[in-house]
């Protein structure tokens, strides 16, 4: 390389007037990205970068052919539990057992794929008894929130009743619902009334004790004045008797 410009050759070579023109004339405004760092600052230089970042921009796959289809197996195992209909879990299978068997006759390059097409059947029937499974759980959980729900609404039913001197009115429609769910039926809602009876009979019994014991004060207050006057007239006739 010549220390001096060599003849015949501007100041200004061709490329860099173009991207000077470029400029001048706003081709790079409005870029994405303008003011920012870039994505792979700070990491060390990659000769094939602009590689990488190119298959991470169009999607593509940085394993071999037979990993890319291993964690494709993956995938579709995820996605079968996921799925919501026995058909869509049989569509996923063929999807891949397809691919699968294509790479088993004709090994892709790569390390070996070391796995063969799902078991259509039984990999259905696992999916039957995980979803079975997932709505008992769910039915469960459901009726467990019913029952605290319910207690908590007679245990406050119960304390207004007994602050107002009122028996405690039923549940009714929720508590039938959630005898049904947990099983009690008929019996328990029977015994449940019964206790109800009980109680309200025994407020019934202690409002009478206590009118009663009301009215035997009352009684006991009018005749209390009389008291000094009998005993002005006792002494009274004592004194003509003297």
């Amino acid at each position: 390389m010549s220390e001096r410009k060599p003849p015949g050759v501007s100041w200004e070579t061709w490329a860099d007037r173009q991207i000077r023109e470029a400029q001048e004339s706003g081709a790079f405004d409005g870029l994405t990205g303008k003011g920012k760092p870039l994505g792979s600052a700070g990491s060390s230089y990659d000769e094939m970068w602009w590689v990488k970042d190119k298959m991470r921009r169009e999607g593509l796959s940085f394993l071999p052919p037979s990993l890319a289809l291993r964690k494709e197996a993956e995938d579709a195992e995820a996605a079968i539990a996921e799925a919501v209909s026995e058909r869509q879990v049989r569509r996923i299978l063929d999807v891949i057992n397809e691919k699968i068997e294509a790479a088993i006759r004709r090994p892709p390059e790569g390390p070996p794929l070391n796995r063969g097409p799902f078991d259509v059947e039984r990999t259905v029937a696992q999916w039957r008894e995980a979803r079975e499974r997932r709505l008992r759980e769910q039915a469960e959980a459901r009726a467990g929130a019913g029952g605290a729900a319910e207690a908590a609404e007679a245990a406050g039913a119960g304390a207004r009743a007994a602050g107002e001197g009122a028996p405690a009115a039923a549940p009714g429609r929720r508590r039938g619902l959630v005898a049904r769910l947990t099983g009690r039926g008929r019996r328990g809602g029977d015994a449940a009334r019964s206790r109800d009876a009980e109680r309200s009979r025994d407020a019934g019994r202690s409002r009478d004790a206590q009118r009663s014991r009301e009215a035997a004060r009352s009684r006991d207050a009018e005749r209390s004045p009389d008291a000094p006057d009998a005993q002005r007239a006792a002494g009274e006739r004592g004194d003509r008797a003297v």
